[in-house]
């Protein structure tokens, strides 16, 4: 089966990356996954939250936001709203976890290490693209302040990359866009190191709920 886009079901789409993209960041990205663009940043900041002062460990954090024309119409900035979105809230949350899972932050010492995400345009597969691109900036940063001499190590135990999966129409297929998002019965999406070990998965049943049958991807 042929996709819209030209793609087989088990096709990820073209994936670009131009490092150190912010000319001020420790590290930084620009990650292009077909029509999905994500500037990524990681700040290294000299203090942690509250509950991690005085333990010697530092601490890995994210935001993320989407640009007003990010989207086919205009989204409002949620700053002018004067909060953020559930959704937001959750993307964040995972980007941190995502980063956390295989940052020694005891080698890390007494530093936060901030990961920001911007998606400039969208086009499905924002926040796997802002995981995998925070995963790049991060690992640039934390090689800077190494070379720098701020740290002893690079305390990066593993990769880590995210993608999604999909069911349209009772076929599996791989990193959806927009339109084969909109359509999916089932949306999934998949956060993983780079030795096989699973962080994350998020599932849900966008119609009707589905079996633990396993749908194969071809």
């Amino acid at each position: 089966m042929t996709r819209l886009d030209g793609r087989k079901n088990n096709e990820l789409r073209k994936v670009k990356v131009t490092k150190d993209y912010i000319k001020y960041a420790e590290g930084s990205c620009l990650i292009e996954v077909g029509d999905t663009k994500v500037i990524t940043t990681a700040s290294v900041e000299d203090s942690v939250p509250p509950f991690l002062k005085g333990k010697g460990k530092g601490w890995v954090t994210a935001e993320y936001s989407m640009i007003p024309r990010s989207c086919k119409t205009r989204v409002q900035r949620e700053a002018a709203k004067g909060k953020l979105g559930g959704r937001t809230h959750e993307i964040q949350r995972l980007i941190g976890r995502s980063m956390r899972t295989v940052v020694d932050t005891e080698k890390l010492g007494e530093r936060t290490i901030w990961m920001d995400c911007d998606v400039i345009q969208a086009d499905g597969g924002t926040r796997c693209a802002s995981i995998t691109g925070s995963f790049i900036s991060l690992a640039l940063a934390l090689e800077k302040i190494c070379k720098d001499g701020i740290i002893k190590e690079v305390p990066i135990s593993d990769y880590v990359a995210a993608v999604s999966v999909g069911v349209i129409g009772g076929r599996g297929v791989l990193d959806l866009n927009y339109d084969e998002d909109s359509a999916a019965d089932v949306d999934m999406n998949v956060i993983m190191t780079g030795d096989g070990r699973f962080i994350e998965i998020q599932g849900t049943a966008e119609r009707e709920p589905f079996t633990r049958k396993r749908w194969i991807i071809y």
